[in-house]
């Protein structure tokens, strides 16, 4: 009798929610746990070419910290594909202009550049403060 290595297909897959607080967080630690949670790590069952990764809900993004006075060195750039068009916004700017963004980066630089990676971030939602609208769904509160 031959042994054979069973695979996950999407139907035998079951996501879970998780809720995190960003509340004095660093940003690089942050974005790692919640890249690996999204991709499905921690779960035994996880193939490379299944999206097996859970729901994240992140609130209090306005509190996200850096390290070794990065907040006035980390830089942020868009570009118009124009001349001249380079756009540059320091991390404190950002902060105060829309937080979420912040988070939405760097958890999106951390996942694999792959065909999974845009499905993987519809699955995570980044509020400012501690209120969202995910109450329904039950998160469970992920403890580092």
């Amino acid at each position: 009798m031959k042994y054979k290595t069973e695979w996950t297909k999407k139907e035998d897959i079951n996501r879970e929610w998780y809720i995190i607080d960003a509340k004095d967080q660093i940003l690089g630690r942050l974005a790692t746990r919640i890249a690996s949670i999204l991709i499905g790590k921690e779960k035994a069952e996880i193939v490379p070419n299944v999206d097996c990764g859970d729901y994240v809900v992140v609130i209090n993004s306005d509190d996200i910290k850096l390290t070794r006075g990065k907040e006035n060195k980390k830089m942020y750039y868009s570009y118009s594909g124009y001349p001249g068009g380079l756009r540059e916004t320091v991390f404190s700017d950002q902060l105060k202009k829309d937080s979420s963004k912040i988070i939405l980066d760097a958890v999106k630089n951390m996942l694999p550049k792959n065909k999974l990676r845009d499905l993987r971030m519809n699955r995570l939602f980044v509020y400012k403060n501690d209120e969202h609208k995910h109450q329904a769904q039950s998160p469970k509160e992920y403890k580092f």
